[in-house]
């Protein structure tokens, strides 16, 4: 099981039961002042069984319970502004065997202080039974109103991969004016993976060849993956067209976490914006936002983009409303461009979890040996040119060390991920037969 600011995952009957789903329930009302909270789930099979338990934990600790039912992340980020926090059953782009909680305290993600209220066992106390109440929610004119109608009804091929969004995207990118087709939108049924990010695609590059722009969402439809021309664009792509979306509005002031393509950092700077670094995660994002009063930004990694006036979350919902209405436009042109110039590569190295501290301080120190220049903010992180780079961190929601790597040159990120790549196994392997001696 992991447990991160980014929650609770784990794979369910195996190292997630029901037991822990009470467990964290029960710590999480701690944090709730309002005493209400609006709960929702994604479309995985062990989702609703999980919903029923979480829901009951809440109202046993005197938690009245606002319940969304199938709802994507953004959703319930959106609507928890209104009762104080928010729950959400899903472990987001995990396998489908997984599942866990997601945890939102005043529209935001938890942060550090907060997740170690979760991991601390609370005194038991009687309180007043909570109550339950099913609620819809006003999401989808809210995002339209904050995007407003999109010019030349760009056509618009949609896939939710049987998530959460199955409703909700295809009715937002309607309600703005684009022609949507609809591919796996059945609940729980789908022809691809939950995780777009690694996924071929296949169907939707298919649609997508004639002049459609393709969007596809992870199972709790926070993450969102960008198709055009019948090919996936990179991570960093899908948020740097968000990031130009955001110039185009008149925003300055932004923050990219540490594993974000240059050319993003680079590009905003072009067009006189200023940019703060964060560790990764979609919450320490939100933290710096909030601490510099920054107005966009994101996560390359997760295409994540982060627009925290209308929601303190990957929003991958409104990031594809967004981007709907800069197709054909000078600025979607000049973004794309820009971001060609640039390579990014992204691999994970199996680590089991208990490992992953002593894996990354073996690897510190012979990333020291090869590098000149090191930052150690989150992972161990080297600066190899102004347009290479190359970042080794432990997953907060896998048992996996990842490492990412971008250059303007193809062939030069390519042999740098695949050495450092090998130094990870390596630093892993050593590890494990020091744990043994």
């Amino acid at each position: 099981m992991k447990v991160s600011i980014s929650g609770v995952r784990g794979i369910f009957l195996d190292d997630l039961n029901l037991k822990d789903i009470i467990h964290f329930c029960y710590n999480f009302s701690h944090l709730i002042k309002s005493k209400k909270c609006a709960l929702a789930r994604d479309t995985r099979p062990s989702s609703e069984i999980l919903s029923h338990v979480a829901s009951a934990a809440l109202m046993e600790r005197g938690i009245a319970v606002y319940n969304l039912g199938i709802a994507p992340t953004p959703v319930a980020f959106r609507e928890s502004r209104k009762y104080g926090s928010g729950l959400i059953v899903t472990s987001s782009h995990n396998p489908l065997e997984w599942n866990g909680l997601k945890f939102i305290i005043d529209g935001r993600g938890i942060n550090e202080s907060e997740l170690e209220c979760l991991l601390k066992k609370k005194p038991d106390s009687r309180e007043k039974i909570g109550s339950e109440s099913e609620i819809d929610s006003s999401y989808v004119n809210e995002a339209a109103k904050l995007i407003g109608n999109v010019k030349g009804r760009p056509n618009v091929v949609v896939d939710v991969g049987g998530g959460a969004a199955f409703e909700v995207a295809p009715l937002l990118l309607d309600r703005i004016g684009c022609k949507v087709k609809k591919i796996n939108h059945i609940p729980g049924k789908s022809s691809r993976g939950p995780d777009p990010t690694s996924d071929r695609l296949s169907d939707l590059t298919r649609l997508s060849k004639n002049g459609a722009i393709g969007f596809a969402f992870d199972l709790d439809g926070d993450r969102l993956v960008v198709v055009r021309d019948g090919k996936k664009q990179t991570p960093d792509t899908t948020l740097g067209l968000g990031v130009a979306k955001a110039l185009e509005i008149g925003y300055k002031k932004f923050v990219l976490s540490i594993d974000t393509s240059v050319a993003i950092e680079k590009f905003i700077n072009n067009e006189g914006g200023q940019v703060k670094i964060s560790k990764v995660g979609e919450a320490n994002v939100v933290d710096l936002m909030l601490k510099t009063n920054s107005q966009a930004g994101g996560e390359g990694s997760s295409a994540g983009f982060i627009l925290p006036e209308f929601n303190m979350c990957r929003d991958g919902l409104l990031t594809s409303g967004l981007i709907a209405s800069m197709v054909g436009t000078k600025e979607f042109l000049d973004i794309v461009k820009f971001m060609e110039g640039y390579f990014q590569r992204r691999a994970k190295v199996n680590v089991d979890s208990k490992f992953h501290k002593k894996t990354i301080e073996i690897l510190t120190k012979k990333m020291k040996k090869k590098f000149s220049h090191i930052i150690t903010m989150d992972g161990v992180k080297s600066i190899i040119d102004d347009d290479s780079w190359v970042l080794v961190r432990q997953s907060n929601t896998e048992h996996s060390i990842r490492v990412s790597a971008e250059s303007n040159d193809f062939r030069k990120v390519k042999d740098i991920e695949k050495e450092v790549t090998s130094l990870v196994s390596k630093s892993y392997e050593e590890a494990r037969r020091n744990r043994n001696h």
